[in-house]
């Protein structure tokens, strides 16, 4: 949804208030290639929001960051990388955001054991 658009449904106000609207719809068709695995009829924007920005956040394409970053708004999308440690999340990507919400400093949730490490001997 562009900023004109949400602008406009939500009266110009563009807050907590306005985002929360919007989660309750399903996802924009934009993004059904990225969950090509799962059925992409049954996601909602807010009982799954976690696996939807950590798919998007990864694997997505700019245009498609952009959408959840205008759906969930910044503040969440920052809440996102402090309370959830995804373990889709890489570190490079971990790294951006930490620049783009200049968070450098800030504690974020680390992501699980087995997205940190390898078990696997052939790879370093």
């Amino acid at each position: 949804m562009d900023r004109a658009h949400r602008d406009r449904a939500c009266g110009a106000q563009v807050g907590p208030r306005c985002y929360a609207r919007e989660v309750s719809r399903p996802l924009p068709e934009s993004l059904r290639w990225i969950f090509w695995d799962v059925d992409f009829d049954a996601l909602r924007l807010d009982e799954h929001a976690d696996a939807i920005q950590a798919r998007v956040l990864e694997f997505g394409r700019l245009e498609d960051v952009r959408a959840i970053l205008a759906i969930y708004g910044p503040d969440r999308v920052h809440r996102f990388f402090r309370e959830v440690g995804h373990p889709l999340i890489s570190p490079r990507t971990r790294a951006f955001w930490r620049a783009f919400f200049q968070a450098e400093d800030e504690p974020w949730a680390t992501p699980p054991a087995f997205r940190t490490s390898n078990a696997v001997p052939w790879i370093d």
